[in-house]
């Protein structure tokens, strides 16, 4: 295939560079992927599964309460499902509260499942760091897996522990996300016993949607896995998945990486964020034929517009209690644990500061925090300087969470804003709002061809983002302006030999009143797309910033 030179321009900025690998990337059944047993402690897990199964050991799945330990928790349950055929009653799943008990291993809970009758406990998306936790599942004489794919500090479980991030592990790709963690364990079953390749095949819309939610490399084997997933996804044999798909509005068949990350992970995240991420793995195992699947995709439908709600309703309240600094440290002690999240990261988006808001615990004198940073500004270094402060920690670069003692709070604030003053003062432009593109463009090469050859650069996500471009010099024609107070805008770019480009910029259209008059030479930023209406396709720029 001929591609045109500003695809293989973009595909060797993103290091796709040989014949081989721009194949592999472009291909629609590529066929990048890994030997399982190359995680540690894969071959002594599986091989511990099957042993357990034939001595008729009840098995717990241990998960988490978003979308990634969803989609994993699910997965094992379908897995081990097939292997335990007539045996449901010793294969059950546990997802802890996010308000009650937090993340990942607790020692209650093990207690609980041990008490149960289960004799083997196997985690997914969690447990990597949990070693008292997993030392006390095996004190109560049970045995414990951890599958998992977080980073590994100063503390790991001690056990049978199946993690491409685990120090040593010679497996080729961090990348994986919980459920591809499990995934990959789901494959080792299968070389091990008379387990169909068609198993496999059914939950890889679970991997994809597990990858896309925890904001996983689109890159080398998750591309693999998310291609095959979403086309698993778009084949509607998941009746929880299809009818979510209605309920959200969307179109089944076609579904999308991004769809699927800004539409469906949400839908999934508010079981856990409002109230029992169990609902979520009841959707996604609900098998053809089952009774109230319709319900459940309307019962997450809704938690997600009360989701919505609640977020609006802390955004604005939170924006009320900021101050002038530049790192936005809010106290809000009556936001929703579920939610504050998501609103620190809106705020982070607007105000292009890192934010942390801080809510009220169930332990008197206590606050939650959790928080969101900007392009180039690592949050977790930034916090870890006062470690001494926080009775909890952990995080990454981009987003953290912390416990800390109320009495704490100023001398964290205090400290936070010198530090972010001495940011300012070495990097003055480090707060202004940058709109990059990768590539630059005349309006004439803005073409259908060039728009069909970008979309073979999908899934678009993490570190696989939709191609920007700088489209330079076009001639503002036929503006019109859209939205209750005409926020929208579409207008036209005309071209040096008269070509046009139909233009769209959502949001700001108020910023760019004086420059989108007819006539005008203006650039543009932001991505070349198709779209489909009415049976029609038509190419459209979604423009992000215009430059005078």
């Amino acid at each position: 295939m001929e591609l045109n030179q500003l695809t293989l321009k973009l595909l060797n900025m993103r290091g796709i560079t040989s014949q081989e690998d721009i194949e592999e990337f472009l291909s629609p059944t590529p066929k990048k992927t890994y030997d399982p047993f190359l995680l540690p402690d894969m071959e002594e897990g599986a091989d511990l599964i099957l042993r357990e199964i034939t001595a008729g050991t009840r098995i717990m799945i241990y998960g988490d309460y978003d979308a990634d330990g969803m989609t994993a928790t699910a997965l094992m349950l379908t897995v081990l499902g097939h292997l335990m055929k007539g045996r449901e009653q010793d294969l059950d799943y546990y997802i802890p509260s996010r308000f009650d008990e937090g993340y990942g291993l607790n020692m209650d809970a093990i207690k609980s499942i041990h008490d149960r009758g289960f004799g083997l406990i196997i985690t997914v998306d969690c447990g990597a760091v949990s070693e008292d936790e997993a030392g006390y599942a095996e004190e109560l004489g049970m045995k414990i897996l951890v599958t998992d794919h977080h980073n590994i500090t100063d503390r790991m479980a001690r056990c049978l522990l199946i993690d491409p991030k685990k120090p040593g592990s010679e497996y080729p790709f961090e990348g994986l996300c919980g459920c591809g963690v499990a995934f990959k364990l789901s494959q080792a079953l299968r070389m091990k016993s008379d387990l169909p390749k068609s198993v496999l095949a059914e939950v890889l819309d679970l991997v994809a949607i597990g990858t896309i939610g925890d904001m996983m490399p689109l890159t080398d084997e998750n591309r693999t896995l998310v291609k095959y997933g979403l086309r698993t996804l778009n084949s509607g044999r998941r009746p929880g998945l299809a009818e979510l798909i209605k309920v959200a509005g969307l179109e089944p068949g076609s579904i999308t990486s991004e769809e699927a990350g800004f539409i469906l992970v949400p839908h999934l995240n508010a079981a856990g964020r409002l109230g029992d991420a169990s609902l979520g793995v009841k959707l996604l195992t609900a098998r053809p034929g089952d009774p109230g699947i319709r319900e459940m995709a309307e019962q997450l439908n809704r938690m997600n517009d009360k989701r919505k709600a609640f977020q609006q309703e802390t955004y604005v309240k939170c924006v009320g209690l900021m101050d002038e600094g530049d790192f936005k440290l809010i106290e809000c002690p009556d936001a929703h644990e579920g939610i504050a999240g998501i609103v620190a990261g809106k705020i982070k988006e607007t105000y292009n500061r890192p934010t942390i808001i801080c809510m009220n615990t169930q332990e008197e004198g206590y606050l939650k925090g959790t928080g969101r940073s900007i392009d180039g500004l690592s949050l977790y270094d930034m916090l870890k300087k006062y470690d001494d402060l926080f009775v909890k920690f952990g995080g990454h670069a981009k987003a953290c969470g912390f416990t800390i003692s109320r009495e704490n709070l100023p001398k964290l604030r205090e400290g936070l804003l010198r530090d972010i003053e001495e940011v300012r003062q070495k990097d003055p432009d480090v707060f202004e709002k940058k709109y990059p593109w990768e590539l630059e463009a005349e309006v004439g090469d803005c073409r259908m061809e060039l728009a069909d050859e970008i979309s073979l650069l999908e899934p678009f996500g993490q570190d696989n983002k939709r191609p920007s471009f700088l489209v330079k010099d076009g001639i503002v024609t036929d503006v019109r302006y859209m939205g209750d107070e005409g926020q929208h805008v579409r207008f036209t770019l005309k071209g040096e030999h008269g070509e046009y480009l139909s233009c769209v910029l959502f949001r700001r259209a108020g910023e760019f009143a004086d420059v989108l008059r007819p006539g005008r030479r203006i650039s543009v930023t932001g991505a070349l797309e198709t779209q489909v209406w009415q049976g029609r396709k038509r190419l459209q720029f979604m423009a992000e910033n215009i430059i005078d």
